[in-house]
């Protein structure tokens, strides 16, 4: 069961291939580009949230970070000491409540069980403000066994478009070298 438990005991153990250390390449070229600094930013499933400490170092001043596992939200608020920039949620991303601007999707839409993607298209929905966006990477290949779960922009289309309108899903130019010709950048509104 990929639940709280579970996702703790990967980060305890430290089995978190996933985590590549850094912002990833795609994200940080998508942030640099942001001009409105002040816009309400969910990172769901943020892991060691990278994504996090990169915005809260180029001035954003409202993002929240969710996770079922406590391990890495402990180790962000240790890394960025108190911050009124920054809202922590250590809870279920489908128990959620909140209106955001963006949403960004980073290594947590594969960690989810395939059957719960279409719940998630519409949660997604349902967090994002009237011209709010859902930005990311999805993986563009399959895996044995999961998590991570693999996918195809035909099947990611399947689930947004029930929702949205205007979805674009594109090969990712700029992915780093180990997910090269692998990823897809999402942007949803």
């Amino acid at each position: 069961m990929l639940n709280a438990d579970y996702w703790s005991n990967r980060y305890q153990s430290n089995e978190i291939g996933w985590d590549i250390g850094e912002v990833s390449t795609p994200l940080k070229v998508y942030f640099d580009q942001l001009k409105d600094k002040s816009i309400r930013i969910l990172i769901p499933g943020c892991g060691n949230a990278y994504e996090a400490k990169y915005l809260i170092q180029n001035g954003f001043t409202n993002i929240s970070v969710l996770d079922f596992a406590t391990e890495p939200l402990e180790k962000l608020k240790n890394v960025i000491g108190e911050n009124d920039h920054i809202h922590f949620y250590n809870e279920d991303f489908f128990e959620h409540q909140g209106e955001y601007d963006l949403i960004i999707e980073q290594t947590f839409f594969c960690a989810i069980n395939p059957s719960d993607r279409l719940r998630y298209a519409q949660k997604i929905k349902e967090l994002l403000a009237p011209k709010g966006k859902l930005v990311g990477l999805l993986f563009n290949r399959e895996f044995q066994g999961g998590p991570p779960f693999g996918g195809n922009e035909k099947e990611y289309y399947s689930y947004f478009e029930k929702f949205f309108e205007n979805i674009k899903i594109e090969p990712c130019y700029n992915s780093i070298r180990p997910r090269l010709n692998s990823e897809v950048f999402v942007i949803i509104q």
